[in-house]
Formats: structure tokens, sequence, C-alpha cells
């Protein structure tokens, strides 16, 4: 019931239907791309054995995890191929391939402590500001780019969440606008306030776009005209963050470093923790901490 053998003529078929069983239960796209190459690779690795193994087991994951130090990979890149395996065994567990005690045992593989706490990469208020006036308020997609990089720092968004952004998304609440139920990773619901500010670059580049219900961001093209209703890529507004970031000082920038700034800016104006959780949609505040990271005075305390 439990063998996981793949060095077979129908591996490939095989390889498809469990990366697939996998893949189904996950919604978040980022959460998908990542579960799928993690797979790919373990999928790659039983191939190389001199011998094909015998069953999925917590032996196996444990052989696995070990040839990932010897490759010397970062303890995230390891515990990232070592997350969807663990789903593996969960869904084929539910599924009657796997005995629910070996399903548990490979649950329980240790992933790799991180020394220390990842701090990430973010902004200052200044490169914050930078950043925000890159680009041209005169042409229509450097509206379209304002407005986005404003959601990104301002309101802490997701690239998914900003794309789904709908204009009957933002309504006014108690004198305040806001994005109201805004839907984000493992399908939890949130209401994001939006400052003044960001709310003007939404409404000169809605206005300018003549964008009155549907999706609100849509592609621009080279004639700087609007060219489509919805913008169908996440790599889009990895796009745009990386144009700007790379036009001014600021260098190497992704849009979760964005994210990462809107909460650091957050929490030095004030923010509580469990407000920043609110508005960043994690499940628990311990994510929360471990997001801010920590950050060292010069006299060695923590801020």
């Amino acid at each position: 019931m439990s063998k996981l053998v793949l060095i077979r003529p129908e591996a490939d078929a095989a390889e498809d239907r469990l990366t697939s069983l996998v893949l189904n239960g996950v919604t978040s796209p980022h959460s998908r791309r990542a579960y799928a190459t993690g797979l790919a690779r373990f999928f790659a690795w039983l191939r190389g054995r001199p011998q094909p193994p015998q069953a999925f087991s917590k032996a196996l994951l444990q052989e696995y995890r070990a040839w990932l130090l010897e490759q010397e990979l970062s303890p995230a890149t390891i515990n990232l191929r070592l997350s969807p395996l663990r789903k593996l065994a969960r869904e084929m567990a539910d599924n009657g391939l796997l005995d629910s005690a070996a399903a548990s045992a490979i649950q329980r593989t240790q992933g790799v402590k991180q020394q220390g706490v990842r701090a990430g990469n973010w902004l200052v208020k200044e490169q914050a500001n930078e950043l925000l006036n890159a680009p041209d308020p005169r042409t229509l997609k450097g509206k379209r780019d304002r407005a986005i990089l404003a959601l990104l720092i301002c309101c802490g968004l997701r690239r998914a969440e900003l794309l789904r952004l709908e204009a009957g998304h933002i309504q006014q609440r108690e004198g305040r606008w806001v994005i109201r139920d805004l839907r984000g990773k493992g399908n939890r619901l949130r209401t994001v306030a939006v400052p003044a500010a960001v709310k003007v670059r939404i409404e000169e580049w809605t206005a300018a776009a003549a964008i009155y219900e549907g999706k609100i961001f849509r592609p621009v093209n080279k004639a700087d005209r609007v060219a489509g209703i919805s913008i169908a890529d996440e790599k889009a507004i990895w796009q745009v963050v990386v144009h700007y970031a790379q036009a001014t000082s600021l260098g190497k920038l992704a849009p979760h470093d964005l994210r990462r700034t809107c909460a650091k800016l957050c929490r030095k104006a004030g923010g509580e923790l469990e407000q920043i959780q609110l508005l960043l949609g994690h499940a628990s505040i311990q994510t929360t901490e471990r997001y801010l990271g920590t950050e060292t005075e010069p006299d060695g305390r923590r801020q």
C-alpha cells in the first residue's frame, strides 16, 4: 500500500498522478508553483538513486533530507523542498495510497533549523517614497504603476490580491476608504484600510483609463493605451517593481519586499503586532513576528 516505486516505464504517469494529488488541494498560485517544483526535484532524486525505493517512508524522506544538506543548500530552501512531501504523505493517506501510521511518521520528519531571524529585504521611509514617485504621472502607464506601488507599499497587498481587485471592492466605511472582504492566502478574508493618498492614486489611474467596473489593473500597451480587461500573469507586477527599482537607486527588489516594507513602516510608526497581523492577513501572530524579524539598536538593544 505504501510503495512509491517510480523507476518503471509508467514512472512519468505515476509522478503526474502524485503531483496532481498534492496540487489539487492547494489554492495559492505561489504554493502551487513551489510544491510542483519541490515534487519534481524529489522525483528526479528518486530516479537518480542506485536502487528504487520500496516505500514512501520517513526513512526515505530522512535520506533525501541528508542529501539536501550535502548540497549545502540554505535551511529555508531545504524546508521548502520537504514541505510538499509532507503534504504528499497526507494526501496519499487520505486517498488510501499510504498507511496512516507511515504518513504520520513522514509528517514528523524534522526540517532544518535556521540560525537567527531572517529579516529579509525592505525599504526605509525615504526609499519607499523614492520608489512611489518613480513612475511618470504624465503617462497612463505611469498612473497605473503609481497606484500599483502605492497598494503594495502602503497596504501590504500580495500580487494575486492586487490583480483580483475590482472597482467595487474599494468602499467607504465609517468615513474611511477600505478594501472590504479581501480574500487572501488560505482563503482568509480581511478588510484593509486604504490611505487617502493611495485612494487618490487609484482614482487618477481609473479616471484616466475610464475604468468604472471590473478589474482595476489592466495591461497598457506601448502606445500608452489600455490593452485588455485584466492582467493575467502575476509576473507583470514583478516586472513593474523590478523596473522602477532599477530605475532608481534601490537596485534589486521584489514585490514581497514591498509587503515587508509595509509591515516594517507600520511597526516603526507604533503599530501593534496584532494590527500588522490583520493588515497582512497572517493566520498567527508568530508568523507576523517572524516576518518582521529582529532589529538591533547600536547599543545592542532589540527594537
